[in-house]
């Protein structure tokens, strides 16, 4: 069904896409401060590693206009920044404390002026038509309510043969991996919420979400039916983590 994750928030029922939306603004408010240092604790520090295979995959040109969607603290956007400083990156987030977060990062590394920062929806962006080259986006897709509507959104912004480029978890299919992810994800995942960012629920939520959504080979159907070709996927530590990909048809 189009857009089915909106009636859910992580287990629990949403009432409608509105809700789901103010409860991951809610989400990210509470862990904006905490977000990178609890990045490293629950990744073991794997999230840079994928992070930058992502970037090497995005390739970012001289001169082109690259958006950055649920990018707010930053991360993505430094490494493209560092890799091709002629770009020009946007970075886009719906959550005003994840931006305040990426802008304080960005003046401490001397890059505030490499980026314009821009607050704003994936499901309906505040961009012009063909307006990029490119637009990626870092485990941010599963925290949407309308996937899809986000999806046809970012085909709208790009230009004709841009670039879409999403990094995601994935649920895990294989039987011994599953275990040991389900009992790392509902047991140490909560107590490292509750320890560092004073927040269990958030991170319990976080990894519900990652149970929750598409499984690679639907995603690429849905990535298609907004107006992609050439649609792929990459899989990263054994299914765990994607790189999605497509060309703006």
């Amino acid at each position: 069904m189009k857009n089915a994750e909106q009636n859910w928030f992580g287990y629990s029922k949403a009432a409608d896409a509105t809700d789901k939306t103010a409860r991951v603004r809610d989400v990210f408010a509470s862990v904006a401060d905490n977000y990178d240092v609890m990045n490293d604790l629950m990744s073991f520090g794997m999230h840079r590693l994928w992070k930058r295979t992502f970037v090497r995959q995005v390739a970012p040109q001289a001169g082109e206009a690259i958006l950055d969607v649920a990018g707010g603290t930053g991360d993505i956007a430094f490494l493209m920044h560092r890799k091709v400083p002629q770009a020009s990156i946007t970075v886009c987030d719906i959550n005003p404390d994840m931006l305040r977060v990426g802008q304080a990062r960005a003046i401490d590394k001397g890059m505030m002026d490499a980026f314009t920062w821009v607050e704003g929806n994936a499901e309906s962006l505040p961009f012009e038509a063909r307006q990029f080259d490119v637009l990626t986006i870092a485990f941010g897709l599963r925290n949407v309510a309308r996937i899809d509507d986000a999806l046809a959104d970012f085909a709208r912004v790009l230009k004709p043969g841009g670039r879409f480029l999403c990094l995601e978890f994935a649920p895990v299919d294989k039987p011994v991996l599953k275990q040991a992810y389900d009992a790392y994800s509902f047991t140490l995942l909560p107590f490292l919420g509750r320890t560092i960012a004073n927040d269990a629920d958030a991170y319990r939520y976080l990894a519900e979400s990652i149970r929750q959504f598409p499984e690679p080979e639907t995603l690429a159907k849905r990535i298609r039916a907004a107006g992609f070709a050439a649609v792929s996927h990459t899989a990263l530590a054994g299914g765990i983590v994607n790189i999605h990909e497509g060309v703006r048809i």
